[in-house]
């Protein structure tokens, strides 16, 4: 029987390092201490995050996302240190164009840089490819934002230009995004084993 993706199953990603489990309303606990000690994790975000509130209405919106089948919000667990060190999703999920976002990914200022992005991107572009059918995972990002274009751009991701004054951020100011992606054939033919070298 082929696998059919459905916004309401409940699904794990993991290797040695990570675990990917479904976001939930009570992980405002678990997430609440970057909230309130480390506001500046989302500069570039499109939303403001920072805060008890605004990180309720965060999971709450996700969450919301999630239950019309559009998003798929992941709550990030470093198995080495035993800590929930940050989120991720997938969005502007187009089963029938087989396409997606890979995004809304941000990390505690001590699980930066340790490697535990790229196990993170590792397993939801596998599940993406090869269990959903995606034939190209987009992402998207802040066009100033040099950390996390280089991080993309280092797991295998294609620059396909700029999206001016696209969208508002989160303090108003408008945005011009850069868009990047990884087709199927990339995947299967050269970006999981580069990846997989770096893990």
């Amino acid at each position: 029987m082929s696998f059919v993706f459905d916004c309401q199953t409940d699904y794990f990603l993991e290797d040695d390092c990570v675990l990917l489990r479904p976001l939930q309303k009570e992980d405002c606990n678990n997430l609440l201490l970057f909230s309130l000690q480390e506001p500046e994790i989302w500069k570039y975000s499109l939303v403001a995050v920072a805060g008890e509130e605004n990180l309720k209405n965060y999971i709450n919106s996700a969450l919301a996302a999630r239950e019309m089948g559009k998003e798929y919000p992941f709550i990030v667990f470093d198995k080495r240190s035993q800590e929930f060190g940050g989120c991720t999703r997938f969005y502007d999920i187009q089963l029938a164009n087989k396409v997606l976002q890979l995004g809304y990914t941000w990390y505690g200022k001590k699980f930066q840089g340790t490697g535990l992005n790229k196990h993170c991107k590792f397993l939801l572009l596998q599940f993406a490819f090869e269990q959903m059918g995606m034939e190209r995972v987009e992402f998207r990002a802040d066009n100033t934002n040099t950390r996390s274009i280089a991080a993309m751009k280092s797991i295998g991701c294609v620059e396909e230009g700029i999206l001016r004054s696209n969208t508002l951020k989160a303090n108003g100011n408008r945005r011009d995004s850069i868009v990047l992606s990884i087709l199927k054939n990339e995947w299967e033919t050269v970006v999981k084993e580069k990846l997989l070298q770096k893990l």
